[in-house]
């Protein structure tokens, strides 16, 4: 059992390596080692990575140069709540009951979950060290741009991105996987497309549904597009680029590809602002206009462009 004395200087660890770059934008490992007396460098680099793995920083240059920024998720940050999660093993039981997964799924329902919650349901039960909760965000973290690759991953190749993901917890991720690729394909099969995206509020909605990620879990801006059928019912949701919006890099002829080889009459645009704030910028318009422009050309019509954020959406058709 840890001593009382050793939870004190763990904890003094920790406090000196965050007060050490609470005031930073950008450092290398090397530089808070160097602001550091009492916490090792070996400490210092799984901290580092710790916070990177729960999207608080990101690399620059590469995981390899060593160099990390804050995300846009420091403002929520708070380090003695954090400090606390890494002394006591964030176990889903010392979680205040309406903070844990099952009951957040029982009260508000699976959709309005988080994809590491989802996640750390289906894993159950974590290990020494690792919880279902850090499990769940790991596995999130890692697969955030690609969430499909998922379902080709084997046992082991999923063990090694968390060891708490025990055999039992691999066949109920797959499962699970499973059962959704079933209940999507029978709704193709059957013709059932429950939304219509008719109007501005429809069409806000269904992105607060479909891209609630963007508000919660991504770090950067993402550019996605919904295809759309002859009666603006959703065909398909894609990832166009990742990364801050910008006219030259979001090219209509990526863009337009999805909804061509879906046949698809029209398209939704669709991106995140990690600071919380939905206001369209001069770039997001300049943006809209290009693919407007590019569709009238090739017969597919851009209807909206839906920003989503934590403190709301808005159409730019709207505003």
């Amino acid at each position: 059992m840890t001593q009382p004395s050793a939870v004190k200087e763990r904890r003094e660890r920790y406090v000196e390596v965050l007060r050490a770059i609470e005031n930073l934008h950008e450092f290398t490992t090397k530089e808070v080692q160097s602001r550091c007396v009492e916490a090792k460098a070996a400490f210092i680099t799984r901290l580092l990575k710790q916070l990177q793995m729960e999207g608080m920083l990101q690399t620059r240059g590469g995981a390899a140069s060593g160099t990390y920024a804050w995300t846009g998720l420091k403002a929520a940050f708070v380090d003695e709540e954090w400090i606390d999660r890494q002394l006591s093993g964030d176990q889903v039981t010392q979680s205040p009951l309406e903070e844990r997964p099952r009951e957040r799924l029982l009260k508000l329902g699976a959709g309005k979950l988080r994809t590491s919650e989802l996640l750390a349901i289906l894993i159950r039960s974590g290990r020494k060290g690792e919880s279902a909760v850090q499990a769940g965000q790991r596995v999130a973290n890692r697969f955030n741009e690609r969430l499909d690759t998922l379902r080709t991953l084997s046992p082991i190749e999923l063990k090694k991105v968390s060891s708490a993901v025990s055999e039992v917890a691999y066949c109920q991720i797959m499962a699970g996987i499973e059962l959704g690729r079933r209940v999507a394909e029978s709704l193709q099969q059957n013709g059932v497309r429950q939304d219509k995206l008719s109007c501005t509020a429809a069409a806000i909605e269904y992105c607060s549904r479909h891209f609630s990620r963007l508000v919660d879990d991504a770090c950067q801006e993402e550019f996605h597009i919904v295809t759309l059928d002859t009666k603006l019912q959703p065909i398909a949701n894609h990832q166009i680029t990742v990364g801050t919006l910008d006219s030259s890099l979001v090219h209509p002829r990526e863009v337009f590809r999805p909804a061509i080889r879906e046949a698809a009459s029209s398209i939704l645009l669709v991106h995140n602002h990690p600071s919380g704030d939905p206001t369209p910028s001069s770039q997001d318009r300049a943006v809209t206009d290009r693919l407007k422009r590019a569709g009238d050309l090739i017969g597919i019509q851009v209807i909206d462009h839906i920003i989503v954020a934590s403190r709301g959406c808005i159409s730019l058709a709207d505003s």
